[in-house]
């Protein structure tokens, strides 16, 4: 008796792969199963034949948009690396997000009509059926089916790499401006070291940790994040507004960010001398002069100071107790 052969593709891989125009044959072989059942597939699931001898794709699609570098090949190879899938049992390419706004931007940039499709927890996918589009990312750029674990810093042309990351932190980052934070999510610990290092390098402050099962990579400081957006939206073509309107409630500019720290630096050094000058003086009037501030300036940082207030009054207890 002969075993029946168990297919090794679902129903909707099948009817997928039929409308991206490949033969019923090729199918066949790769489910496993022969090219009668493939028919019978077709024909339950009442799909549209291609008449014989004609291969015309359903939806079309830049297939060689890998293959040059450019602003926005850099943003959606970013974006991919963060939101994106290749299948490993047929030739298609996935970008997925709850934001169905970015996906059609993709889709016209791809010169593509492939339909979006949204699961039942409101996340919307772009599946794009293209051998050469899969093994352009493959071999160009190193991206994997296993990609979440395995993914690697590709190699990016330094006029390119603001936008890559653009399209990262659009598919996998997230910031928080009230906490001056921005954060990147994964598994490839290789990967985010690479994007720390490219941030370190640019002066931005950076922590990585590793929570639970996965690896965060965060900007931090106001500084940083107004340097980081800076940098990632100069010359920006495609981008998530609600992420860049984020960055859009920073009133100051990087220069002006850069002055009023090195006040605040100021005004600390002189708080911290004032408290060891009266600590031996235990004369107001004498620490203020000595640090060149007025009484009216010391009832300032009094009031609004609470560390420095209880600095101060910790010195004059000592005093107290003392005399």
């Amino acid at each position: 008796m002969t075993r029946k052969k168990k297919c090794t593709l679902e129903i909707t891989e099948i009817i997928q792969m039929y409308e991206e125009g490949e033969k019923t044959v090729d199918i066949a072989r790769r489910a496993n199963v022969s090219t009668r059942y493939i028919n019978s597939v077709l024909q339950q699931n009442k799909v549209e034949r291609t008449p014989h001898g004609s291969w015309k794709r359903k939806y079309r699609v830049n297939e060689d948009y890998f293959k040059t570098w450019s602003n926005n090949m850099a943003y959606l190879l970013g974006f991919f690396a963060a939101d994106g899938y290749i299948s490993s049992r047929n030739h298609t390419v996935c970008f997925s997000q709850k934001d169905p706004d970015i996906l059609e931007q993709i889709r016209e940039e791809l010169q593509s009509n492939h339909p979006l499709v949204m699961n039942n927890t409101g996340v919307y996918t772009l599946i794009i059926g293209s051998k050469v589009m899969k093994y352009d990312l493959m071999n160009l750029h190193g991206m994997t089916s296993d990609k979440s674990n395995a993914l690697q810093m590709p190699e990016i042309p330094e006029k390119y790499l603001s936008h890559f990351v653009r399209g990262y932190f659009d598919g996998d980052g997230n910031v928080t401006y009230e906490g001056y934070t921005v954060t990147f999510v994964g598994n490839s610990l290789a990967f985010l070291l690479s994007m720390k290092s490219v941030f370190d390098l640019r002066g931005f402050k950076t922590k990585l940790k590793l929570v639970r099962n996965h690896y965060r990579l965060f900007i931090v400081s106001r500084l940083s994040l107004k340097m980081f957006a800076d940098w990632i939206y100069r010359e920006k073509e495609m981008y998530l507004e609600r992420k860049y309107l984020e960055f859009e409630k920073e009133s100051l500019e990087a220069t002006e960010l850069i002055d009023k720290i090195s006040t605040a630096k100021t005004i600390s050094e002189k708080k911290k001398n004032f408290i060891e000058l009266y600590s031996h003086c235990i004369d107001e009037n004498k620490a203020c002069k000595g640090i060149g501030i007025d009484l009216n300036t010391l009832d300032i940082w009094l009031r609004n100071d609470l560390e420095f207030e209880d600095q101060f009054n910790q010195v004059k207890k000592v005093v107290r107790d003392f005399t």
